[in-house]
């Protein structure tokens, strides 16, 4: 080397070097720039709008034209919740078949009055129906309650179903993320032959799989600030526990899924199969792990194996946390599943893993 050729640029650690590619190589996608960070947004705003806290009711409610139908019928539009129709006997019970109705009310023909309820009793919106008419109606008959009541309803921030809502779109975000943004990503680049430019280059494979899973947390950050600051502005939804617990939860789901990732595309050749392997694990975690309703629903009998989902520590964390102000200290248990999934997947991945 001639004595005045200039110095040669310090060499990049392979690690750094490979989270830049990556960075790059999200950037240049616009679509998955909306799937990451807008697609959340909007999902949040549709959700929150279509489930927002209003008046409950209009209850719909078929008299049968028979009877005293005319005295129901002004008793209960008096209330102002109903929504009444007038039908003869064959259409009531159409009405209620085909979920056009909540409860029918057909009146007595004796003597001594009185009048029959039709509703289904696995739905609770027509349970409820049922007992607000009866109740409307007793007390239009002159009945008196023998106990005084007061009632003191709570339209607080935290017991609302977007404050339940958003912890579990966090969750499904982090499982998207860790999955398509790191299991897909990976045969995406078997299939265009990088990999097999990665291995002939002087870097190990714990390099590689720790920079694919870092540059996911690094995406990561901005999606959920999306997803907090959009339903904080809306909708009001806080963070009863603060905002560093919930942070850490995050970054160990991420890590958690990034892990399951590498490992569903740890020898994966083809599209089809990841998409295959993938949509095997995420749908019975979009099913029970409580993204959108309790897991509290299903039977006793799989609540096992509902908790041990992956997901499902993370949200119950996270709802924990955001809803009941919970110590990362009382999230034991929680926490050690989600570390216990992460670690185990990238040791099986990094066992596992093959380049072509």
């Amino acid at each position: 080397m001639s004595e005045h050729s200039p110095p040669s640029p310090p060499r990049r650690h392979p690690f750094l070097s490979l989270i830049a590619a990556r960075v790059r190589e999200f950037c240049r996608e616009p679509s998955a720039i909306f799937w990451v960070y807008v697609f959340p947004l909007i999902l949040v705003l549709t959700l929150g709008v279509a489930f927002r806290n209003q008046p409950v009711g209009p209850f719909a409610v078929a008299i049968q034209t028979s009877g005293s139908a005319e005295q129901i019928r002004q008793t209960l539009e008096r209330d102002g919740r109903f929504r009444l129709q007038m039908c003869d006997q064959h259409e009531v019970h159409s009405r209620l078949r085909t979920g056009r109705a909540e409860l029918v009310i057909i009146p007595s023909s004796d003597a001594a009055g009185g009048h029959a309820y039709y509703f289904d009793p696995t739905q609770a919106n027509s349970v409820l129906t049922r007992h607000l008419a009866d109740d409307v109606l007793q007390r239009g008959a002159q009945r008196q309650d023998a106990i005084p009541v007061v009632d003191h309803p709570s339209l607080e921030p935290g017991a609302r179903y977007i404050d339940f809502l958003v912890p579990g779109l966090l969750g499904m975000g982090l499982l998207g993320g860790g999955m398509w943004g790191v299991g897909f990503a990976i045969v995406d680049m078997r299939l265009r032959k990088l990999l097999k430019r990665y291995l002939a280059t002087p870097m190990k494979r714990s390099h590689f799989l720790a920079a694919v899973m870092a540059s996911r947390l690094l995406f990561t950050i901005p999606e959920v600030l999306t997803v907090l600051v959009g339903s904080r502005l809306v909708f009001g939804v806080t963070s009863q526990g603060g905002y560093w617990p919930l942070g850490l939860l995050i970054l160990l789901g991420a890590f958690q899924f990034s892990g399951i990732g590498l490992l569903v595309a740890s020898r994966a050749q083809t599209i089809e199969t990841v998409s295959g392997l993938m949509n095997a694990v995420m749908l019975p975690m979009w099913i029970g792990s409580g993204i959108f309703f309790s897991t509290e629903r299903f039977p006793a009998a799989v609540q096992p194996l509902l908790a041990v989902l992956p997901l499902t520590p993370l949200i119950h964390a996270l709802r924990s946390v955001m809803l009941e102000g919970a110590s990362l200290g009382s999230l034991g248990p929680q926490l050690a599943l989600i570390l216990a999934w992460g670690c185990v997947t990238f040791a099986l991945a990094l066992r596992w893993f093959r380049w072509n």
